[in-house]
């Protein structure tokens, strides 16, 4: 595996980009309510923002895009988070740049438990460690379920054994129905 740091993903890249990324996140599109995979246009525009990192682990025999993440301090460049929301709580580590969000983190099927994981939260987490800041992501009830905040946190204790993890939100859905007649 070869990680790769990128400002702009162009083609072919960008569609192998593509390709790992709407294969990763397709149950999500019915298993969480609000929508968590991007439009093919939202998503090459993600990919041409130098605001936002894209994190990758390339296969070196195929050059295939095995994961892919987004990770920024630019927290005006996520479209769906608040920025007040950090820095009402991280006042000057906001202004420094010392905030980072984590947009998604897409591993290939085939690749999963294969360490990439791991090396790919490693590659984001260095910046964070240098400069002693904070990073957040969302993590839908699904993923929660199946045990990724514990996976992120026990990766992070490997790389710093301080690190304190914290459920910062929580957002839940509701739907209202006409009872059923019998």
């Amino acid at each position: 595996m070869r990680l790769e740091m990128s400002l702009v993903l162009e083609h072919p890249r960008l569609d192998q980009a593509w390709v790992t990324y709407t294969t990763a996140f397709d149950e999500l599109r019915t298993l969480a309510m609000q929508r968590h995979v991007m439009t093919r246009d939202e998503f090459d525009q993600v990919m041409t923002d130098e605001r936002v990192e894209k994190h990758l682990a390339i296969d070196p025999g195929t050059d295939a895009v095995m994961a892919l993440a987004t990770f920024t301090n630019v927290l005006e460049s996520m479209p769906l988070i608040s920025p007040e929301y950090f820095a009402a709580r991280w006042p000057e580590f906001c202004q420094q740049g010392r905030v980072w969000y984590l947009g998604f983190f897409a591993i290939d099927e085939a690749y999963r438990s294969s360490g990439i994981f791991e090396a790919v939260i490693a590659q984001m987490w260095a910046p964070i460690q240098i400069a002693g800041g904070v990073a957040a992501l969302d993590i839908c009830a699904f993923n929660a379920t199946i045990g990724l905040p514990k996976a992120i946190t026990r990766t992070l204790q490997n790389l710093t054994p301080d690190v304190v993890a914290n459920q910062a939100d929580v957002q839940t859905y509701w739907v209202f129905s006409l009872a059923a007649e019998d």
